[in-house]
């Protein structure tokens, strides 16, 4: 290995720009390769700055959601807040029709 390759592969982050990446990847639900890749670090060490922060910080999973996983979540988001509005509505219909009951029928 070269003189130059090994000056760059031991680069070092402060402690406030890890965590500044951890909580990009938390926050945002973005794929810890994408926010590597935005800043120029290996995926590897996010991965091992996240796995550390989640530790000190006591949080969360230790894997990254899947595209699948993702794409799951937001269909039952939207199915929710269907379900939410539908429920919305029949209350206020319920309400609406309350003591409107035929006459003739008495």
């Amino acid at each position: 290995m070269s003189q130059t390759s090994m000056s760059r592969s031991r680069r070092s982050f402060s402690a406030e720009f890890k965590d500044e990446l951890c909580r990009e990847v938390i926050d945002s639900s973005k794929p810890v390769s994408e926010v590597a890749k935005a800043y120029g670090v290996g995926d590897d060490s996010v991965r091992r700055w996240l796995a550390k922060y989640r530790d000190t910080h006591g949080g969360g999973v230790d894997t990254e959601l899947t595209v699948t996983e993702r794409a799951r979540i937001a269909q039952l988001e939207r199915e929710n807040r269907e379900l939410r509005a539908e429920a919305a509505f029949l209350k206020k219909v319920a309400l609406e029709s309350k003591g409107q009951r035929n006459s003739a029928v008495r």
